[in-house]
């Protein structure tokens, strides 16, 4: 039975997730409302015991959060740490070297495309002065732009 229900919500997650993963904002919204009635709940149920003061109360959540190892990975973040460790950049620094280097590989595909635009014209144009529409096989075309070098040359 338990199963099933895990199953179930685990379904129901995934098609709430995959909707909601289309409207950024709507999710923003709707996943800040649960953490703040969720947190707003184990606030108000640590509430009822007399004796979860403040300290108690931080005390017991460091000891749950160093226990899971959740502490330094929630505070901290685990990619800050490793990338610490490797002594690599910065994120933001990170994220401006990939934009230059994107940049620079849209640009260099930008070039191609001109130059494979200015062939395609090329063919076009000895298409139309042979008049063939088809050709054989590549010993064919290279006769065909064998012979139009000559015609213009």
């Amino acid at each position: 039975m338990v199963h099933k229900l895990v199953h179930l919500f685990d379904r129901l997650e995934d098609r709430i997730r995959g909707t909601l993963s289309h409207y950024p904002i709507t999710y923003a919204l709707v996943s800040g409302v649960g953490i703040v009635l969720f947190w707003r709940g184990v606030w108000h149920t640590a509430d009822i015991f007399p004796f979860m003061t403040g300290p108690v109360s931080l005390l017991i959540s460091l000891v749950i959060l160093l226990s899971t190892g959740l502490f330094v990975s929630f505070f901290v973040g685990e990619n800050i740490i490793v990338a610490g460790i490797r002594r690599e950049k910065k994120f933001v620094e990170k994220v401006e070297s990939t934009i230059e280097t994107e940049k620079e590989e849209l640009d260099d595909i930008r070039r191609t495309i001109k130059s494979m635009d200015a062939d395609v014209k090329e063919l076009k144009e000895l298409i139309k002065k042979t008049g063939k529409t088809k050709v054989a096989g590549t010993k064919e075309a290279k006769n065909i732009v064998h012979n139009s070098d000559k015609n213009n040359g």
